[in-house]
C-alpha cells in the first residue's frame, strides 16, 4: 500500500479535505502524512486491536492529535448527528461487513454540505477480470481481513442518501488487476433546499 500509484491517490483524497474529519478505516495510519496541516485533530474508526497498536506509534511522530475509536462505522450510533465536515475512506468499503449500514452512518454524521471523500476498489468492468475477483475473493475474505474484491461501489453510494458530487473509475498500474480496479470522488450530504448538479462519471 506504499507503492507510488497508491500514494498518488492518498495525495488527491486529502487535497479534499476540509474542517472537522473522520477517517474510516484508519489501519496503521498510512494516511497521517497526507494531511494537511491544518488538520490537527482528527477522529478515526479503526476496529481492529493490531492495527491501532500501530497506528499510535505514527500519531505520536505526526505531532497531530487523532482520537482512535474501537469499532466500525457499520455499528450502532456513537457520535452526535452533523458532527463532521468531512469523511475519508481509502479502501476500506470492500471490508465492512454492512455497506448499506456503514453509508447510513457516514450520512448521519456529516454536517449539511459534509463531503465523503473515497478511493476504493471494487467491482470490474469486464467480465474476465470479474471471474478472477469472484476467484479469489475466499482467499481475501479469509487473509485480507474479509476483503470483498468485487463490490460494487458505484451501487453502493448511489443506495446511500449521499449525492454523488464526482466519480471516477480506472484500474491502477501493476498489481493485479482483480485488485487494481479503482473508484474515486467525492459524495456530498447536501443542504436542505440545496439543489446540485452532478458530474458526469469518468468511465
Amino acid at each position: 500500500m506504499k507503492r507510488s500509484s497508491i500514494v498518488e491517490q492518498r495525495e488527491w483524497v486529502m487535497k479534499q479535505v476540509r474542517g472537522q474529519v473522520l477517517e474510516v478505516g484508519f489501519g496503521s495510519g498510512l494516511n497521517l502524512p497526507y494531511y494537511p496541516r491544518e488538520v490537527k485533530t482528527l477522529s478515526a474508526i479503526e476496529p481492529s486491536t493490531a492495527m491501532r497498536d500501530r497506528a499510535m506509534k505514527r500519531v505520536e511522530k505526526s505531532g497531530r492529535t487523532v482520537s482512535l475509536i474501537a469499532r466500525g462505522i457499520d455499528k450502532k450510533q456513537f457520535l452526535a448527528d452533523g458532527t463532521f465536515d468531512t469523511i475519508v475512506s481509502t479502501w476500506t468499503m470492500c471490508t465492512i461487513a454492512d455497506p448499506a449500514a456503514a453509508m447510513k452512518e457516514i450520512y448521519r454524521l456529516l454536517k449539511p454540505g459534509g463531503r465523503f471523500v473515497f478511493v476504493e476498489h471494487g467491482l470490474a468492468p469486464d467480465a474476465e477480470v470479474v471471474k478472477w475477483q469472484k476467484r479469489f475473493n475466499g482467499f481475501t475474505q479469509k487473509w485480507g481481513g474479509g476483503c470483498h474484491l468485487d463490490r460494487d461501489i458505484d451501487a453502493i453510494l448511489r443506495g446511500s442518501k449521499l449525492e454523488v458530487d464526482k466519480l471516477e473509475k480506472f484500474y491502477l498500474p501493476k498489481g493485479l488487476r482483480a485488485g487494481a480496479y479503482t473508484y474515486r470522488g467525492i459524495a456530498v450530504r447536501e443542504k436542505p433546499g440545496e439543489l446540485r448538479i452532478r458530474e458526469t462519471p469518468l468511465r
